[in-house]
């Protein structure tokens, strides 16, 4: 039986670039990070102790080791206590967010990272 959703592969073009968005901008942490000499992988938490993490993984590498995998970008929807006051935040980063809309859950907005990956941010009612 499953008991939670531990971790969401990413795959990116550019490593360093991703973990300067999400650590620098979205404010997430470092979790761990592995290079092995051949594969190097960073895993990113939005805090420390979270339950899910997203692990960061070189799209091309992982390309060529596992031909056929799907390295489409998860869809990927985040919660927030403030979403009016995050959006802004995100906009004066200069990151390109999505206008709020109010749906019968929450609201919520999309944003994008530096490759044009979005993602969504909700505020549950």
């Amino acid at each position: 039986m499953f008991s939670q959703l531990g971790q969401v592969m990413l795959y990116v073009n550019n490593q360093d670039e991703a973990v300067k968005f999400w650590t620098e901008k979205l404010g997430f942490t470092i979790v761990d990070e592995e290079d092995n000499g051949q594969m190097r992988w960073i895993e990113i938490a939005p805090t420390k102790g979270a339950e899910t993490s997203i692990i960061l993984h070189d799209k091309e590498f992982v390309a060529k080791m596992s031909p056929g995998l799907n390295l489409g970008t998860p869809s990927l929807m985040f919660f927030t206590e403030n979403l009016d006051q995050l959006h802004t935040d995100l906009s004066n980063k200069n990151i390109n967010v999505g206008e709020i809309v109010t749906m019968p859950s929450g609201k919520v907005f999309n944003f994008a990272d530096n490759e044009e990956n979005y993602f969504a941010v909700m505020e549950k009612k």
